[in-house]
């Protein structure tokens, strides 16, 4: 029996379009010459509660965005945001939201198509994506989501059959993105910048009741939301810093109020660490640099909180002080977080005053050195075996100071060495979505060779295993690679 896409197992329940119409503009995706299925995320499909075959052999109209799902009810959402500080109105200029997908076990989750065509908000784009990059998004998601990183996810990328017009032509692709919402700090500014008080009351009741629900029954919903935003960004960013990722364009629109990971534009990891490091060629100044992205999160926090002020309780003053005393408590709450995941790193359960020293000390080894980010985490496994021990006569006389002052803190632990040992191979992977790995899939399929892109995949859903297979995907890039460079694919 042939099956259609309504075979899939589609729920949709959406409560976005309920919203006052001024946040979002209904229109449908532009249909394309010649969809046709290029990867697609069969366990994210299990997760979703999808039929995967019913995927596999109908999905391609449907992610590529001629056939629309039953119960959709597509959108583009309207959005503002500071680009590398300066404000702009801005919205969904080449994606659309096909609704919410209820899975079997209850989650709402945003089902949206990125590259579907012109919207309301394109400001003279094409509306269009090119392959590459929407690949790049899939690739480099699904690698965040094997580590443990709040993030939004990729179903799957359909091409179209035709061309995008960008510096050269480039074969046109449609991303499915997976997504908690697409609410963003810049969906609060756009809605605070219309001058309706009701704009931004329902979307606060609308995020509250996705991201919040305990904020509901709080004495200031707006406050208590702000807790929880702060509180899941903390979490995101230190976890970020933990695994080396750089975003690349942390503009306000590009920060998701359910604390995960969005827009996977001129992102990159560290190979040598350096904090200062940016891949993006379009972030000259160094905003977006690696290590200025806890203090870019508070500041994008805190354009969040001028809009919350209005709806909070109480006399201005009053309402000002209940809002920044939460603001405030984000980099107390980013150290706490990035803290805990530095301990795990380095094998400890316990907490000392010198641990945040310790781990700062290795860090300013390592950008002496120039050494790999995620190898030299990576290795701290095998050095702390006892009988690796001998071996640190080995270790680079740079970092052997440091080597012995950490051993000497193991020492303090509870329990087994193979306790710490368990919790360095749990906290620190020896695969990431390398660059020069990435690139190398990117360039295979280009040429329609995906099986490059497929083994890239298969290695990094797990991340924290020495195995045979990611052998040769642990090492950093090969000699005379050069300064990597990244692009935000628009």
């Amino acid at each position: 029996m042939q099956r259609s896409i309504r075979d899939a197992g589609w729920r949709f329940d959406n409560t976005y379009v309920r919203l006052p119409d001024a946040l979002y503009e209904r229109v449908r995706p532009t249909a394309v010459r010649s969809p046709g299925l290029v990867v697609l995320n069969r366990p994210l499909a299990a997760d979703l509660g999808l039929d995967a075959e019913s995927l596999h052999e109908a999905g391609a109209a449907m992610f590529a965005g001629n056939e629309s799902p039953p119960g959709a009810e597509p959108i583009a959402q309207a959005y503002a945001g500071h680009q590398f500080g300066h404000f702009t109105n801005l919205g969904d200029g080449r994606a659309i939201l096909l609704g919410e997908h209820l899975t079997p076990d209850g989650r709402r989750l945003d089902i949206q198509l990125k590259g579907s065509g012109r919207t309301r908000y394109s400001r003279n784009g094409d509306g269009r994506a090119a392959l590459g990059p929407m690949l790049r998004e899939y690739i480099i998601s699904e690698g965040m989501h094997a580590l443990g990183i709040p993030t939004t996810r990729s179903l799957a990328v359909a091409a179209t059959g035709e061309t995008v017009l960008r510096e050269t032509p480039l074969a046109g692709a449609v991303l499915t993105r997976v997504a908690g919402s697409h609410i963003r700090v810049g969906t609060f500014q756009f809605a605070a910048a219309m001058g309706r008080r009701d704009l931004p009351d329902a979307l606060l009741h609308h995020a509250i009741a996705r991201h919040a629900p305990e904020a509901a029954a709080a004495d200031d919903p707006a406050v208590a939301f702000l807790d929880a935003v702060v509180e899941h960004q903390a979490g995101l960013i230190a976890a970020w810093m933990l695994v080396g990722f750089v975003h690349g364009v942390m503009n306000t629109d590009n920060m998701a109020v359910s604390g995960e990971t969005i827009d996977y534009g001129p992102c990159a990891f560290l190979d040598a660490y350096d904090p200062a490091t940016v891949f993006s060629s379009i972030d000259r100044q160094g905003r977006y640099a690696f290590g200025n992205q806890p203090a870019i999160a508070h500041w994008n926090l805190a354009r969040l909180a001028e809009c919350l002020l209005p709806l909070a309780k109480g006399h201005e003053e009053a309402a000002l002080t209940a809002i920044r005393g939460v603001l405030d408590t984000f980099p107390e709450r980013f150290q706490r977080h990035h803290l805990a995941g530095a301990r795990a790193k380095l094998g400890l359960a316990t907490e000392d005053e010198g641990d945040q020293r310790l781990y700062s000390d290795l860090l300013d080894r390592m950008r002496e050195t120039g050494a790999d980010f995620t190898a030299t985490f990576a290795s701290l496994a095998a050095l702390a075996e006892p009988a690796a021990l001998p071996a640190a006569a080995d270790v680079d006389p740079r970092v052997r100071s440091w080597h012995q002052a950490w051993l000497a803190r193991l020492a303090g632990e509870p329990g087994p060495r193979a306790a710490a040992v368990a919790r360095m191979r749990r906290a620190n992977p020896v695969v990431i979505p390398r660059n020069h790995r990435v690139e190398e899939a990117l360039a295979a399929a280009d040429a329609g060779d995906l099986a490059v892109l497929e083994r890239l995949l298969a290695v990094l859903r797990e991340p924290f295993q020495e195995t045979k297979d990611n052998e040769s995907y642990r090492a950093g890039p090969p000699p005379g690679c050069g300064g990597y460079r990244t692009f935000c694919g628009t």
